[in-house]
């Protein structure tokens, strides 16, 4: 078997520096400065170390240098080098990249959506799967880890189904107006239950229901400990409850009920953790059940480690469209996960609440 690798070495660098994206060239030098730190590659050698363990005869067809040939020496798994990108890689560099890796059995890119949109522009002739290492990852053709991404190559067998690419103007999403687009479909391998799947929205929510969760989670908090508030349609609720008006899809510091910080990097959650008792407050992404790692990785392993509490909050309806899958969580570091992992309780509204399982996403499915 024949597994092609490319990564997209800068995918992600927005997300714990609060820039809600990566693409472009300007975006990722601003990530830089800010002090972000790329994943993708290393996000990609761990897909590779669990393919190589449950299928060690695999080898890896992949791209010179960041692109892939770094990660694949990384994860000590048999390689070879196909392609060789410029100095500088782009859409055009992953689109050449598909192309020449078009005679592997089943092709792995580590990305996010804008890497899936350049995977599918390219026409890839075969089966394609996502290792999730963007910021946002809303498109269905990724794994729910890059763990799940590797155990699903390993056990391929041509059986494909598929799954959507969907991707949001990164500067409509920076001013908070969220429309995502579909841009098409790739075959995917058939493990429905380790894909992501797509995000959905809450517009299904009942009115009132979303209200219903912030005022339980806004009469939940206690005088003194601040409250980091995640991204989404329900934190931004609490928000409205709490009279003040938030970051839609960053995070914000609260206090006693008053804004203490908008759109907080990583580095200032954490700086504010260390020195106050502070709790999170996130939400589930509808048809995903991510509550970490999805949009908010400004609560970084080290951020959840100085946390006093994490406070989950969903609709009814948005737990009931999961069909008994589990919450996950997806940080980075499966220490970090495995300490977030069990029976949850989610506030679902006022005075409601439900026991819920959340779940590694680094665990098998």
């Amino acid at each position: 078997m024949i597994v092609g690798l490319v990564v997209n070495p800068v995918a992600g660098l927005g997300g714990a520096v609060a820039l809600k994206g990566s693409d472009g060239a300007g975006v990722q030098a601003r990530a830089l400065a800010l002090g972000a730190v790329p994943r993708a590659g290393e996000r990609a050698a761990a897909a590779l170390r669990a393919l190589h363990a449950r299928r060690p005869g695999v080898l890896v067809r992949t791209v010179a240098g960041a692109m892939g040939e770094e990660s694949a020496r990384a994860a000590g798994v048999p390689y070879e080098v196909a392609f060789r990108a410029g100095e500088s890689t782009g859409a055009a560099d992953t689109r050449a990249a598909v192309a020449a890796l078009a005679g592997a059995d089943l092709l792995l890119f580590a990305g996010g959506d804008g890497t899936a949109r350049d995977v599918l522009d390219a026409g890839p002739v075969g089966a394609v799967l996502g290792v999730p290492a963007g910021v946002k990852v809303y498109s269905g053709c990724f794994a729910v880890s890059p763990f799940a991404a590797g155990v699903t190559a390993a056990g391929y067998d041509g059986r494909t189904l598929e799954a959507e690419v969907v991707d949001l103007d990164e500067e409509a999403h920076r001013a908070g107006r969220v429309g995502a687009r579909l841009y098409g479909t790739l075959r995917v391998p058939a493990a429905r239950a380790r894909l992501s799947g797509r995000k959905t929205g809450s517009s299904a929510a009942p009115p009132g229901s979303v209200e219903s969760v912030a005022r339980a989670a806004v009469d939940a908090m206690a005088p003194g400990v601040s409250y980091a508030l995640g991204p989404g349609a329900t934190t931004l609720a609490v928000g409205r409850r709490l009279g003040l008006e938030l970051t839609p899809l960053g995070v914000d510091l609260v206090r006693d009920g008053e804004l203490l910080a908008r759109d907080v990097t990583e580095q200032t959650l954490l700086t504010h953790a260390m020195s106050q008792v502070t709790c999170a407050v996130l939400s589930v992404i509808g048809g995903q059940g991510f509550v970490i790692g999805r949009g908010n990785q400004q609560f970084s392993p080290r951020v959840l480690e100085r946390l006093a509490g994490i406070t989950v909050l969903a609709t009814q309806q948005k737990l009931a469209a999961l069909g008994g899958r589990p919450l996950l969580v997806d940080s980075g570091d499966p220490l970090a996960d495995a300490a977030l992992s069990g029976p949850a309780r989610v506030v679902t509204g006022h005075r409601e609440s439900v026991v819920y399982r959340i779940q590694s996403a680094s665990e098998d499915l």
